[in-house]
Parts: structure tokens; sequence; C-alpha cells
């Protein structure tokens, strides 16, 4: 189920802001969790559970920089926003 009422396009920079609530430069489970909720998105803790662990590689629990595109690019084709690298 796509997340209803996304912005028509986002920016990877607007998409890490509105997910990276904590302004640490890392997005957790529980910040994309509620980042899910936000747009009123069924099954937000299995969705947030199944993107991070394919966007972290180095599987320290959280999505930074070097791996924020893995998780655009789950948040394109799972979560059916619209996000340009620019």
């Amino acid at each position: 189920m796509p997340i209803r009422s996304a912005p028509c396009a986002w920016t990877v920079e607007e998409f890490k802001k509105w997910v990276d609530v904590s302004g640490d430069g890392r997005i957790s489970k529980a910040e994309l969790r509620q980042a899910i909720r936000r747009r009123g998105c069924w099954f937000a803790t299995v969705r947030a559970g199944r993107a991070v662990r394919r966007a972290d590689r180095d599987h320290n629990g959280y999505v930074d920089d070097a791996e924020l595109e893995n998780l655009v690019a789950f948040a394109r084709e799972h979560l059916g926003m619209n996000i340009s690298p620019r």
C-alpha cells in the first residue's frame, strides 16, 4: 500500500530530513517507523524493519549517508514514494 498524501516528489535530502528527526545523520528503524506512520501507512513496523534490513549494509542497525540510496530505492519500490536525486 503506497503512502498516502505524500508530496508529488521529494529530493533525497528532503526525504532524509523527513525521516531523520533526531538530526544525528543516521536513520533508525524507530525513526523510519514513525515517519511511515505520519503518512498514514499500514504495517509501519514491518515495513520499517524490512527497509532498514535491506538498506543497512554494515548491519549496525542504522542507515547512514553511505547507505541512504538503498533506503531511497526501497521507499520508491515498496512505499510508492517519488524521490528524485536532487
